[in-house]
């Protein structure tokens, strides 16, 4: 099998599980803002609103895969790139904290892996543009 084969199967089986794993969460979102919210307080409300984590944990499961399928090269890019974003998101974040001091609204939580993910993005596209 060459080298090119082989990525391909990966990228795809990488895809495939991901695809998967989003949409299990997606569904279990849907799920659990529909029943979730309006159910009374207590353990089994709690489970039903923290039931899309599953999809989340699934996520996880097919990132490591992936990682440990790639060869070492991708794997090293992909973890510095991952972890340039995360710094970018860190400082960005905790600038945006003490604007929070000043008056700025307060943001959600959400809103970081929005920043890290964008960051991610932006990052393998500047390393990308630079390896060429």
């Amino acid at each position: 099998m060459t080298a090119n084969t082989h990525e391909r199967r990966v990228g795809k089986a990488y895809l495939r599980e991901l695809g998967i794993s989003f949409a299990v969460y997606a569904i279990l979102l849907v799920a659990s803002i529909l029943y979730g919210r309006p159910m009374a307080e207590g353990v089994p409300r709690t489970l039903v609103l923290l039931s899309p984590m599953l999809g989340f944990c699934l996520m996880l499961w097919a990132i490591a895969r992936h990682l440990d399928r790639v060869d070492e090269y991708l794997r090293r890019y992909l973890l510095e790139s991952f972890a340039l974003a995360a710094a970018l998101t860190a400082g960005l974040t905790f600038s945006y904290g003490f604007l929070e001091t000043a008056g700025y609204p307060r943001l959600s939580m959400f809103a970081v892996w929005v920043v890290l993910c964008v960051a991610t993005v932006l990052v393998c596209a500047v390393r990308a543009l630079r390896q060429r």
